[in-house]
This record gives C-alpha cells, sequence and structure tokens, in this order.
C-alpha cells in the first residue's frame, strides 16, 4: 500500500486515477490543480502523478517548485509527447511519464514499478521532513552534517519516520527499538525523545510530536516551535 497524490484538472481522469489504484490497496488523494496543494503534506506521499496542462499553475512549474521537497517519484500524466517537451519534463525533477490517453493496465504498471523500485531504495536512505537517514551507517544528517544522536536516538527517530503518521506507547518504542529481552525502563523512552527534539531543534526541525495519553508519532506536518 502506498500514498499517492494525483493532481489533473480533469475530474473524470483523476476519479479514473483513484478507483483504478485503490483496487491495488493504495491511498489516492486528488486535486485539481497544484494551487490546492499544502507543501507541507508532499511528504507524506509516496509518489506524486501530475498533469502537464493546466490552468495557472501548470505541471511543469509545480514539478520544478517541489522537486527539492519530496523525493518520491513524480510521473507526468501528459499529451505533450514531443522528444524536447519530454526531456524538459525529466530534466525539471520528473521520473517518467505516461502518455493520455492512458489504459488503466499502463497506469497500475507505471506506478507500481516505481513503487517497488523506492522500496528497494529505502533499504538503504530514508528522506523525511528535512532529515537524510543512511540506513546502513545508522546516521542521519540535514544538509549533509550529521546529527550527535546516540545509538538508541537514531534508532526511535528510524523507527517512527519509517512509520510516519502512526501513533505508537513508549512501551511500544522501546520494545522495537531495544528488542523484547532488553533489560530497561521504557519510561527512558521519553527522556531520549527529549534530547533528539533539542537536538533536531538546531536545525529547527520537530518532527515528532506528543499524542497526550497515547505515546508519540513522527508527524509530517509539525513544525519547529520559536
Amino acid at each position: 500500500m502506498a500514498n499517492i497524490l494525483a493532481v489533473d484538472d480533469e475530474p473524470d481522469i483523476l476519479a479514473l486515477i483513484k478507483r483504478v489504484l485503490e483496487k491495488d490497496c493504495h491511498l489516492v488523494a486528488t486535486a485539481e490543480s497544484p494551487d490546492q496543494i499544502n507543501l507541507k503534506t508532499l511528504n507524506y506521499y509516496d509518489l506524486i502523478l501530475l498533469d502537464v496542462m493546466m490552468p495557472r499553475t501548470d505541471g511543469f512549474f509545480f514539478c520544478q517548485k517541489v522537486r527539492d521537497l519530496v523525493d518520491c517519484p513524480i510521473l507526468f500524466l501528459t499529451a505533450k509527447t514531443m522528444e524536447s517537451d519530454v526531456m524538459y519534463g525529466f530534466g525539471l525533477g520528473a521520473d517518467d511519464y505516461i502518455k493520455k490517453p492512458f489504459s488503466t493496465g499502463e497506469l497500475r504498471a507505471r506506478v507500481n514499478a516505481h513503487l517497488r523500485r523506492e522500496k528497494r531504495e529505502k533499504r538503504n536512505a530514508l528522506h523525511l521532513s528535512g532529515l537524510q537517514f543512511n540506513l546502513a551507517a545508522k546516521e542521519a544528517t540535514v544538509n549533509g552534517k550529521k546529527i550527535p544522536l546516540t545509538k538508541i536516538e537514531y534508532g526511535i527517530c528510524e523507527f517512527l519516520a519509517k512509520n510516519h503518521g502512526q501513533v505508537f506507547s513508549k512501551e511500544q518504542i522501546y520494545d522495537a527499538v531495544c528488542g523484547y529481552d532488553a533489560e530497561g525502563d521504557s519510561f527512558t523512552v521519553a527522556v531520549h525523545i527529549k534530547n533528539i527534539r533539542a537536538k533536531l531543534a538546531v536545525y529547527q526541525l520537530a518532527p515528532i510530536s506528543t499524542v497526550w495519553g497515547i505515546g508519540y508519532k513522527w508527524d509530517l506536518e509539525a513544525e519547529a516551535s520559536d
């Protein structure tokens, strides 16, 4: 299952995309214009389908605007298939394009192929909320600068980031990071998260939110406090 954003000024096409991809158990959000999209939510999506020819803000302009904000694949939906147009789109950071009119089979195949590739790549790297996780080295960086996290602090960050949007209790976080057989106290998770927040605040980042009475979550919409 993946979270997918489809942007197209034709409601019938959006309805088709939503119907087809939801059959593959994906969650599909739609917008009829890039102007309707809250840029702070873009990192929530695993893939973006973007029409090229739209009034006001077209797909080329929007792709150029957000490419540095997101790492997920961006696939253009376009009737503009001249080589110069295709090359221009790739130059802006697009990963692929689907020619209109398209078959539902092609749509599913291209989307799922890119999602499979993303899943393989994220075994080694994860980019979220302004942080870059090197999963092999167990390091987190911001703009190339390593954040001085302890082993447990990094583990908490990676666990919550990989499961962003989900709420976990202190016990669940402790078990996931330290293991069920670890000798320790889950109440120390609150201390670790306090330390993590202090270290990320240096970069004006505050992705870990408290859900009172339940636990914590990695919140893609959260902002750092002053």
